[in-house]
């Protein structure tokens, strides 16, 4: 049985944290770069941002399960280094360019080398047991959402000095996690649990179809995909949907943003542990879908602006389902495959990054424009409320099955 290693959990917990912060330093001044690389406005800025995205998104899902079938063979410290160092090399590159091809090809490589999440993710399943195994995915979310509310407040402040310093700052922190990496973090993987690599196994196809072995993994992944398009529509229209509901200004929607990261850090370093003690993981993920199901449905139909608030409560409690499902697959597959299983499930992330925000925008924008069948701004809430339903359907199911 693994034992806890507790100096190694700080020490993913640490790297996750500012790895992520490094990511969300750039992300409020993003909208400017593009804008002085193409000599335009704002608006046309922001379709750039969008294939900005989808080119990050398409790199993610091409060589996630790569970095991921990597890890099993090498271990998970090299595989770590090597995106902190490619993540700094990248935005160092994007500080300095002066042409919009050269950032898509950045985004490109920061897609290829993000893999310090999936990472550190299948580190957690190396060094964990069955009895925190919940707790310790929850520290690493916790540390996730903790770095996207650091980076993009240090990240407005340096914009001020310019708008390629937060990029220049992005690449110090991530070149200061790689050194704080290279010193401090031990390898997790024992050399007994890693397998040989197989190409076939280290694609995104390969590895689904691999994950095919395991019943209850397979049938959870496609509720996975229903869970992770849903969580778009936050991201996605949140700020469009409040601004053409209730007028709110771009003060209150920080606030609000603001809200839902130190919400998430509390769910996952608190409540988390908590419930681990009261109720199984499978409990938690029910449990967690019902509450995102409740927060969106309040969403869509709320017509009182003072609802979202608790309905922000209830969504954000709802992310108890991720930590319980990732605890349940990592502890469905063996020990060493856990870097392909996080890997796949990072390809996973890609693809839906690619089909939700066009989806949650497009609806949004068909029942709020001019010739809108139904004036109904809340509709992707909605759509995200259907397809939570259905995870929560086929999750039930899953849990159902002897195989």
């Amino acid at each position: 049985m693994k034992s806890s290693h507790t100096a190694s959990l700080i020490f993913i917990v640490v790297i996750v944290t500012i790895d992520t912060a490094g990511f969300g330093l750039f992300f409020p001044v993003l909208p400017q770069l593009i804008s002085r690389l193409i000599h335009a406005d704002i608006s046309t800025a922001a379709r750039y941002g969008g294939w900005l995205a989808f080119a990050y998104a398409v790199m993610q899902f091409a060589f996630a399960a790569l970095l991921g079938n990597l890890s099993d063979r090498y271990g998970r410290r090299p595989v770590l280094l090597c995106s902190l160092l490619g993540f700094s090399l990248d935005c160092l590159f994007m500080a300095f360019t002066n042409d919009i091809f050269w950032l898509f090809v950045g985004r490109a490589v920061a897609g290829i080398t993000g893999a310090s999440f999936a990472v550190a993710s299948a580190s957690i399943a190396d060094i964990s047991t069955e009895a925190n195994r919940t707790t310790y995915f929850g520290y690493i979310n916790a540390a996730f959402g903790l770095g996207f509310i650091i980076g993009p407040v240090i990240g407005g402040t340096l914009g001020q000095f310019g708008v390629r310093v937060p990029f220049i700052a992005a690449s110090v922190l991530s070149f200061a996690n790689l050194v704080f990496g290279w010193l401090f973090f031990p390898e997790s993987l024992r050399p007994e649990n890693r397998r040989s690599f197989e190409w076939k196994r280290a694609n995104p196809l390969g590895a689904l179809r691999h994950l095919r072995k395991f019943p209850l993994v397979k049938s959870l992944i496609v509720a996975v995909i229903f869970i992770s398009i849903a969580s778009h529509s936050m991201e996605s229209i949140w700020a469009f949907y409040t601004i053409e509901k209730f007028r709110w200004s771009d003060q209150l929607i920080g606030y609000s943003l603001a809200f839902i990261g130190v919400l998430s850090v509390i769910v996952q370093m608190w409540l988390v542990g908590l419930l681990t003690k009261y109720i199984s993981d499978r409990q938690m993920a029910v449990t967690g879908l019902l509450c995102m199901a409740a927060g969106f449905m309040t969403f869509a139909f709320a017509g009182r602006q003072w609802l979202l608030f608790p309905a922000l409560l209830v969504y954000i409690t709802g992310s108890i389902q991720g930590t319980a499902l990732q605890s349940i697959m990592s502890s469905a597959m063996p020990d060493n495959e856990q870097g392909e299983l996080q890997g796949s499930l990072g390809s996973l992330m890609g693809l839906t990054t690619l089909i939700a925000p066009p989806l949650m925008t497009s609806s949004f924008s068909w029942f709020t424009g001019s010739h809108a069948p139904v004036y109904f701004p809340g509709i992707s809430f909605l759509v995200a409320g259907i397809l939570t339903v259905v995870s929560l359907l086929l999750m039930m199911k899953s849990f159902s099955r002897k195989d």
